[in-house]
């Protein structure tokens, strides 16, 4: 009989323990991991760590979150943002040179062929020369800031990839000031078919592009946001503008409403998709409900500043993207 009480009294005196455990210990085992979105549960407590440990309970998938990053990449030419930084081996620091090497080289013949592209469509009069000019204006940007995580993890990567601007900026310059002819270059990217054009608008556009490179690169949502509306949003504008653009804006008589909607519209879509685009890749780790409200803002600041009467005192292309920098290094903070 005193065997049984001395059997009662231990399983009672157990479950006081386990009953008795303090609200407030419960915080040291509950942590939330903001970088990762994962709540873990860990039990300390003598009794209780005998049968449950730790539990990590993945994010709901409902969340506005950047999209899980697969260990492995599907397209291989593609670099994922590295997980840590550490020294590269000579091996590796010599791969990554002739990897850079060959991306820049890749993605000036790709900038060449699509001018080369767009004058043959051109004198074969498949489509008009303004048409031309801005398509070329679209693309040309928004292909090369897609192109950079075909360059290394290298630090340097981003110097490399800046040679592509730099030498369209050389040949701009060269054929601004009639050093060299190339009629087919100047069709492209000139209104009027004037030489002296090149040294405007075409030499502040790449010289935009290298900067963003420079200045801004994989890291940081500023670049990607900055060459998507002066690419796509003012490029757009200017196409729909002009087809479609009949009412005016009191203030700006060559700007219309459909235009400034068309730009609005257009670089607040391509902004999301360079930076979901960044973001699969996992060099951007973006809170979508604030990025998009962010992002609609800065694109109504680049809309609002491409409708002011200020195209004789500074080009749209410097600025549209000064001002979408700005707005963007404002907001995102980075």
């Amino acid at each position: 009989m005193e065997g049984k009480i001395t059997w009662f009294n231990k399983i009672y005196i157990k479950s006081r323990e386990l009953s008795g455990l303090a609200l407030d210990s419960l915080f040291c085992f509950i942590s939330f991991s903001a970088a990762r979105m994962s709540l873990s549960l860990s039990f300390t407590h003598p009794i209780l760590s005998r049968h449950v440990y730790s539990a990590v309970f993945p994010p709901p998938r409902f969340l506005f979150l950047s999209p899980h990053i697969p260990t492995t990449s599907r397209f291989p030419i593609l670099y994922r943002a590295p997980q840590r930084a550490t020294a590269l081996s000579a091996t590796a620091a010599t791969a990554s040179i002739f990897r850079d090497t060959a991306a820049s080289a890749s993605v000036f013949a790709g900038a060449y062929a699509l001018v080369f592209t767009f004058d043959i469509l051109t004198q074969k009069e498949l489509i008009q020369q303004n048409l031309s000019r801005k398509l070329v204006h679209i693309l040309s940007g928004l292909l090369f800031a897609i192109s950079w995580p075909i360059f290394s993890n290298a630090d340097e990567a981003r110097y490399f990839a800046s040679l592509v601007p730099l030498i369209n900026c050389l040949r701009l310059v060269i054929h601004g000031l009639s050093l060299s002819d190339d009629q087919s270059l100047i069709k492209s990217v000139t209104r009027e078919g004037n030489p002296k054009e090149l040294l405007r608008g075409p030499l502040y556009y790449v010289a935009m592009l290298m900067l963003c490179a420079l200045a801004f690169w994989r890291e940081s949502p500023v670049g990607v946001i900055c060459l998507a509306n002066m690419c796509g949003g003012d490029g757009f504008a200017d196409i729909i503008g002009r087809k479609y653009g009949s009412s005016k804006i009191p203030y700006n008589q060559s700007k219309s409403w459909v235009g400034s909607i068309s730009m609005f519209v257009s670089g607040f879509i391509i902004s999301i998709g360079m930076l979901y685009y960044y973001s699969a890749l996992g060099y951007l780790q973006l809170d979508w409900g604030y990025t998009m409200h962010r992002v609609a803002l800065i694109s109504l600041v680049a809309t609002v500043v491409e409708s002011l009467p200020i195209t004789m005192l500074i080009d749209d292309n410097i600025s549209v993207p000064l001002a979408s920098m700005l707005a963007a290094y404002l907001t995102f903070g980075q």
